[in-house]
């Protein structure tokens, strides 16, 4: 079974446990975070200042992550907010955990927000 139909089996599961390579340290580092899922990737979003997680991935995006008990490898990056795949993402994350809602109402809740994709390798 390939990663992308693992991934679609455990899209619907709560939480990803995300590990990134420790930007001083080079130790692994790990976290527990809510996740949505769309066209083989993983979105990820983080209100506020920048975390450990998100500047490890600053500085080098491979990561691996389990899922359902699935686990998966893969290239993480942070996404332009002025694109159609920040739309995507948005969706994605706040219809997983909250249902649908207007466009004005999902740009609200991810105003101060920094989004990121992982792509499977």
């Amino acid at each position: 079974m390939s990663s992308a139909d693992n991934l679609a089996r455990v899209g619907s599961q709560k939480f990803i446990h995300l590990t990134t390579k420790g930007r001083k340290t080079a130790r692994p580092h790990s976290v527990e975070l809510w996740f949505a899922t769309g066209e083989s990737k993983v979105y990820l979003s983080h209100e506020g200042e920048e975390t450990d997680w998100m500047k490890n991935i600053k500085q080098n995006g491979q990561v691996t992550f389990e899922i359902g008990g699935k686990n998966f490898t893969g290239n993480a990056q942070y996404i332009d907010e002025n694109t159609d795949e920040a739309w995507q993402c948005k969706v994605a994350l706040y219809e997983k955990y909250y249902g649908k809602a207007a466009k004005a109402v999902i740009d609200d809740w991810f105003s101060l927000s920094k989004l990121m994709a992982i792509v499977i390798t």
